[in-house]
């Protein structure tokens, strides 16, 4: 039953803010994720960048054998915006002078930089500011002309970036959502763009525009274009119907055959620069190659391999470097015979769920998101230096909670299913199903014995069945272990074996779960509920009715209640009788709520922010610390700072 009295008192705490230290916290990996972009300093092919997902570049002076974080694009150092940097070029004639063109997947956002200083700072271009620029090309006829392709059509420059026209008919109905440019290598003024419908060309430098579709199929989007470098009327274009190659200039095309269409798109072509018959077509399922100038084509890699960008060593024949989503960058030094991961430094990894494990050798763990086999769960013992991967029999799922039983055992809540970290003969660890649920209870039955009504209860237990949803939150560090799913609360009195349960009072799904002795708190984005008898039955629990979007919940050491949510972190000191609303925060958007136990402190955190909270738990006062990195996730080990994070994997204190 709802509580008889509920009361909100608002708490204004001291607050403590820290110097920024967002240059000292560091990523730890895991490394992969995914990698967009490579360009190369002309002359210095050893000298890398490479454009990530979350508006960082990377820099390699090895030949990409090892990377490191260089800088963060943005027009505003407090901002959040998550940059594609799909496109970066240095200036062949000052190789300080580095370009840069963004794009943001969740709006039509983006913009053109500069860096004058081989790329640690950027300033933005006012005149492209806010377009979201899917191509780039410099002129290698006159490198001060640039072409930019944006959504709203295509824009050129005469002086290295530094002002802009557009170039393609205002408010043109087709030459619009730019996704690849070629500039002719011997003449500036003569352009080709693929666009989301089609392919076309401009000689006069945009004065006239041609639509060169012939031998294309009709509704192409077209993502890549190149054009030899030595024979200028030969221009390669690669779409969503397939390749297809011109020797005319783009006058007439042809589709070149070899590479199965099916559900396949050729985001990037590259030609090599040791044998112009050579090239590589980079596509959603893998790496094809032609030796003969596009007649016959070969696979190179799996098929599960899904390449934004190649790059081929002028200086090594036979290196091969791939941009790939998920798999980081993968490297080739034997002319496409094997590929292996080349990402030491390279960490663009969606954490879902981070566990620093209890015993004789902590170990830290960082379960993955939508990374497939290049997935799974990461285990470090030696605070993130080195990650193990362990994924073997997860099924590429992706990894939402992470927990450590009173026992020792380590529980996985997948996107399908409670999985259970089990060791094998050999030493070698792998995961487990563990979710069978089998609900069981007493009913009231009649029946009849020499004619005579006999009413009575029974024990009945339903067919097992799979836990088949979402599993958000998990806690096994009492007796009764208890899930939060998608499908309903579930609890486990015999360690995982079995789960009972399912709708908890009439709603499904349930983000965070808090346990302690014969008492557990559930929540859901618009409430909560509680249970005194180990899951059996929940009531319904009152809270504050200016609480909103509710993400997590904790039962700290002492009993009291934490909750965070869209508005602030609320605590509760008599199991929900009366809330504190904590006012001062400077921030109020709450993910992830832990203890530091060697501290007795409440650390906060949020996707939406780069600043992390420690929060006394009985005075309430807080010490802001800015890490750099919006937080997901935060834990602590050995008196040390972890964070897992949305898009740049696991990050460290100093």
């Amino acid at each position: 039953m709802y509580r008889s009295f509920l009361s909100l008192l608002i708490i204004s705490a001291v607050t403590v803010t820290l110097p920024a230290q967002s240059s000292r916290w560091r990523t730890v990996g895991p490394d992969g994720g995914d990698a967009r972009a490579f360009v190369a300093e002309p002359g210095h092919p050893e000298h890398l960048y490479l454009g990530g997902i979350t508006s960082w570049v990377y820099e390699s002076k090895d030949g990409g054998a090892t990377w490191h974080r260089l800088s963060r694009i943005t027009a505003n150092p407090r901002s959040l915006d998550n940059y594609i940097v799909d496109h970066l070029i240095v200036d062949p004639e000052n190789s300080q002078r580095i370009y840069a063109a963004v794009w943001r997947v969740d709006q039509p956002d983006g913009g053109f930089f500069i860096s004058e200083d081989g790329g640690h700072s950027w300033r933005e271009i006012a005149a492209l500011a806010g377009q979201s620029i899917r191509s780039l090309a410099q002129s290698e006829a006159d490198p001060r002309v640039l072409v930019a392709g944006t959504l709203q059509g295509i824009f050129r420059s005469d002086d290295r970036g530094e002002h802009w026209r557009q170039i393609s008919p205002m408010g043109s109905r087709e030459i619009h959502e730019v996704e690849s440019l070629a500039i002719d290598p011997r003449d500036p003024d003569v352009v080709y763009a693929g666009t989301w419908h089609l392919p076309w060309k401009t000689s006069d430098g945009g004065k006239s525009w041609k639509n060169i579709k012939r031998g294309v199929i009709d509704d192409s989007d077209v993502f890549s274009i190149i054009i030899d470098p030595k024979e200028a009327r030969t221009v390669y274009i690669s779409a969503c119907s397939g390749i297809y190659k011109s020797e005319t200039s783009g006058e007439l095309f042809h589709k070149v055959q070899g590479i199965p269409s099916t559900a396949r798109r050729t985001r990037v072509l590259r030609q090599d620069p040791h044998n112009r018959a050579v090239v590589y077509a980079g596509t959603t399922e893998g790496l094809y190659r032609t030796t003969d100038a596009g007649h016959t084509w070969h696979l190179l890699t799996g098929s599960d391999v899904i390449i934004n960008d190649v790059y081929l060593d002028p200086s090594r024949k036979g290196r091969i470097l791939l941009a790939t989503d998920r798999g980081g960058v993968l490297a080739s030094n034997d002319d496409g015979r094997s590929f292996a991961a080349s990402n030491a430094g390279f960490s663009s990894r969606k954490v879902g769920a981070l566990l620093v494990t209890q015993g004789a050798r902590p170990e830290l763990m960082a379960g993955i998101v939508n990374d497939k086999q290049h997935g799974g769960v990461f285990v470090s013992d030696d605070a993130g230096a080195s990650w193990q991967q362990i994924s073997e029999g997860l099924e590429d799922r992706d990894v939402f909670a992470l927990v450590q039983s009173k026992e020792g055992t380590v529980l996985a809540g997948t996107s399908h299913g409670i999985f259970m970290l089990v060791t094998q003969p050999d030493g070698g660890r792998r995961w487990q199903i563990a979710s069978d649920i089998v609900n069981h209870g007493t009913r009231f039955v009649t029946t009849r014995v020499n004619g005579q009504r006999i009413d009575h209860m029974e024990e009945f237990t339903l067919p097992a069945r799979e836990l088949s949803g979402r599993v958000t939150a998990l806690d096994a560090h009492t007796d009764t272990w208890l899930a939060a799913t998608d499908d309903g609360l579930y609890t486990s009195v015999d360690h995982g074996k079995s789960w009972q349960g399912g709708i908890g009072y009439g709603a499904e799904a349930y983000e965070s779960v808090a346990v302690g002795q014969g008492w557990m708190m559930a929540v859901r984005r618009e409430g909560a509920v509680f249970s005194t008898d180990a899951g059996q039955h929940w009531d319904p629990m009152a809270l504050p009715a200016r609480i909103r979007t509710i993400h997590v919940a904790m039962l700290a050491p002492n009993g009291d209640l934490w909750i965070g949510a869209g508005d602030g972190v609320y605590v509760s000191r008599n199991r929900g009788k009366n809330w504190f609303w904590l006012d001062r925060l400077p921030f109020h958007f709450m993910d992830d709520l832990s203890m530091d136990a060697s501290t007795g402190k409440v650390l906060a955190g949020s996707r939406l922010d780069t600043r992390m909270l420690v929060i006394d738990e009985q005075t309430f006062a807080h010490t802001v610390i800015d890490t750099g990195y919006p937080l997901y996730r935060v834990r602590a080990m050995h008196g040390k700072w972890f964070a897992a994070t949305m898009q740049n994997g696991v990050i460290a204190q100093p």
